[in-house]
């Protein structure tokens, strides 16, 4: 049958009978906000190209993350600028680093009120800007690296870290963090692994935000290739074997196919990040007058949860979850 007798419209008369039938709710729930922390006091430093981003001394991350928690959001991810980089990243694993001391912070001002996650790469402590260790001629070692991702999640673990999350796209870390943290009595620590994580170019704000663009070449050796989603599944597939406890897709929103066919193949919580540059261009048009940011943003967002997203990773969340209340 078909119209007269089906009229598909009678379900969008009105706003209460849409919210009846609607498929997909976004929640605050679904939100995780990236923050930046860096050495020093009383700083607020606005990101340039990520308005309404910014990056905070820990004291102001304090204030920051406590803003976070009134809104409902329930995690952070934890991204540290160091005060010194070499080529061995040794101050992303210090017991005195940014990111451990805000770790330590953070969870002594809130304990369980916020679920800190700690992003673990090397990119933002080297010299060279890459995800992992460098040889002389400028190969990155994979199975050097491992050693060294290992000990940077022991010691988010060590300084009350929820969640280690993995963004270097190196072969077997999950599993090598994986046993070492259990091995260290932190069997309870999840890994929420950046496991399809594409060569993207939506990355450039935040690689501005958090000093970590590399000094020469590219990162497509490690990172995936944008035009294979098959070979998305393998990663995720091995991570998942290798004991990822979350799964993430990043970038999200030129992505949602993959996160899509993630969704039907895996019983696993996919993440998804929505990533600086996706944030940066609505930003952008909306300060042009072109779009409303408000709208186009929650449609992105609800997109991005239609597809398959558990978690949505995101710089809107706060703006997100005011809004959202609002409904």
């Amino acid at each position: 049958m078909g119209f007269p007798t089906v009229r598909m419209r009678r379900m969008r008369r009105n706003k209460l009978i849409r919210r009846m039938v609607r498929e997909t709710h976004l929640s605050v729930d679904d939100f995780v906000y990236p923050m930046f922390v860096q050495h020093g006091d009383g700083i607020v430093q606005e990101v340039p190209s990520m308005p309404g981003v910014y990056r905070y001394s820990v004291d102001m991350l304090l204030k920051a993350v406590e803003e976070v928690i009134e809104l409902g959001i329930p995690a952070i991810l934890l991204f540290g600028i160091p005060e010194h980089k070499d080529e061995f990243a040794s101050e992303a694993y210090a017991e005195d680093g940014i990111v451990q001391t805000a770790v330590r912070q953070i969870k002594g001002s809130f304990g369980g009120d916020i679920v800190v996650i700690t992003d673990v790469c090397l990119c933002g402590y080297t010299s060279h800007g890459h995800c992992g260790i460098v040889s002389e001629d400028g190969t990155v070692l994979n199975d050097a690296t491992l050693d060294v991702l290992v000990k940077v999640a022991l010691s988010h673990a060590a300084a009350g870290a929820d969640i280690v999350a993995p963004s270097d796209m190196m072969d077997g870390r999950i599993k090598a963090i994986r046993s070492a943290l259990d091995g260290d009595g932190f069997e309870n620590v999840l890994i929420m692994s950046y496991a399809a994580k594409m060569a993207s170019s939506f990355y450039g704000p935040f690689r501005e935000a958090a000093e970590s663009a590399p000094q020469f070449g590219d990162r497509r050796s490690y990172q995936m290739d944008y035009a294979n989603r098959r070979e998305a599944m393998r990663e995720l597939s091995l991570d998942i074997e290798e004991g990822a406890d979350i799964v993430m897709i990043k970038p999200a929103l030129a992505y949602l196919d993959v996160i899509h066919q993630a969704r039907n193949l895996f019983d696993v919580p996919i993440a998804a990040y929505n990533v600086s540059g996706e944030y940066a261009m609505v930003k952008a048009a909306a300060m042009n007058g072109w779009l409303s940011e408000k709208d186009i943003a929650i449609e992105i967002l609800t997109a991005i949860k239609r597809a398959g997203a558990d978690i949505i990773i995101t710089y809107f969340a706060k703006d997100a979850a005011s809004w959202l209340s609002e409904r």
